[in-house]
């Protein structure tokens, strides 16, 4: 491992040659005898410089004077002031000024001085190791950003390239359906509809998260009043039906601001997650209440806690509560896509245990607060 370089100024040869036997053996020891000399130095050597020790009262050129013209071409070196009086401005012109780590006064005791100088150079290695780390992590952050657009490119490509075949399936799909065929033949074309249906959701949910990250969802923000959230896709319904679930809505007629559109597929996903953890024959209350300058949306279920650790994980893409690899339903975007629409409303969820279950809520602003 190389030694650290340490440069040792002051007017009185005897004093550089005592600093220089004194930390030789542990440091590569540069010396001068004068400001100008030392700059001089400075100008010659072209390595990282740990450390600069110079006494303060020298001719033509103070201590402070000679570390404050180092500031500019040194800025990671430490500084160690040596002077032969305590004179409290000189101290506090030193430390503004030339930026030093201490100051000792002479004649120094060399185990003080040893110690302080091991100090100062392990000062300079940690700010040379954390530049280092801050140079390498804003490279990873670069790297990471670059990746993060890439891949953002790639799923629009991707989703672009998966709907073109897909209008071709369900286009041709949908015309055999028509036909005059056999049972087994309509089994057959039912199912590839429904497979194509579900890959053309998949495909429109994961292009509006990646549309979300990258700023391209368009929201189209108007003062609309909602009266109850009972429209639901056929799959929620059938899912409410089987589990004998009801849907009490609680939802005041104010306007807020926000895309209809959008918030219905919020609250219908909200729905929809809510009964797979509902308990069977029990209720789901939507409200919509004002709160101030805001209306507050929440969807609660009966059924079981969530802890710390589950919020976190369910509202990470793709995180399905289920084992996937066991034929598990669904892709785990509903409360991603949820989030991300928040997002665009400058809004987000937030997740409450409550006596009997979990509500999940959000806020838009009043129309007119």
């Amino acid at each position: 491992m190389s030694k650290h370089t340490i440069l040792c100024v002051d007017d009185e040869i005897d004093n550089v040659e005592a600093l220089e036997r004194l930390f030789r053996k542990k440091y590569t020891v540069l010396k001068a005898t004068s400001g100008k000399q030392a700059l001089e130095v400075l100008d010659q050597h072209r390595g990282a410089l740990a450390l600069i020790i110079t006494d303060q009262r020298m001719p033509e050129m103070t201590g402070v004077e000679f570390l404050e013209k180092t500031l500019e071409s040194h800025p990671e070196t430490v500084r160690i002031l040596l002077t032969g009086y305590t004179d409290l401005e000189s101290v506090i012109s030193a430390v503004n000024k030339g930026q030093i780590f201490r100051y000792i006064t002479k004649p120094w005791d060399p185990v003080d001085l040893a110690n302080t100088v091991d100090h100062a150079v392990d000062r300079f290695a940690l700010g040379q190791e954390l530049k280092t780390k801050n140079s390498e992590l804003a490279k990873a952050l670069e790297e990471l950003k670059s990746l993060d657009v890439a891949k953002s490119n790639f799923m629009i490509l991707i989703n672009h390239e998966l709907k073109t075949p897909l209008t071709s399936i369900l286009s041709f799909s949908a015309l055999l359906s028509e036909s005059a065929l056999a049972d087994e033949d309509k089994l057959m074309v039912n199912r590839i509809s429904r497979s194509a249906d579900r890959l053309k959701n998949l495909v429109d949910d994961v292009l509006l998260i990646v549309r979300a990250e990258t700023n391209q969802l368009k929201i189209d923000v108007q003062n609309v009043s909602f009266s109850e959230f009972s429209d639901l896709p056929k799959e929620v319904v059938n899912l409410l039906n089987q589990k004998s679930i009801s849907v009490v809505n609680h939802v005041s007629p104010n306007g807020v601001l926000a895309d209809v559109r959008l918030v219905k597929q919020i609250m219908q996903r909200l729905i929809h997650n809510a009964a797979k953890f509902c308990q069977d024959g029990s209720e789901i209350d939507v409200n919509v209440v004002p709160d101030g300058g805001v209306a507050r949306f929440s969807v609660t279920n009966r059924g079981p806690h969530l802890s710390s650790k589950v919020v976190e994980k369910i509202m990470k893409p793709f995180y399905i509560d289920e084992d996937v690899m066991h034929h598990s339903s669904g892709t785990g975007l509903g409360l991603t896509i949820c989030q991300a629409i928040l997002k665009a409303h400058g809004s987000h969820l937030q997740f409450k245990n409550t006596d009997q279950g979990v509500m999940v809520s959000f806020e838009l602003p009043l129309a007119n607060p």
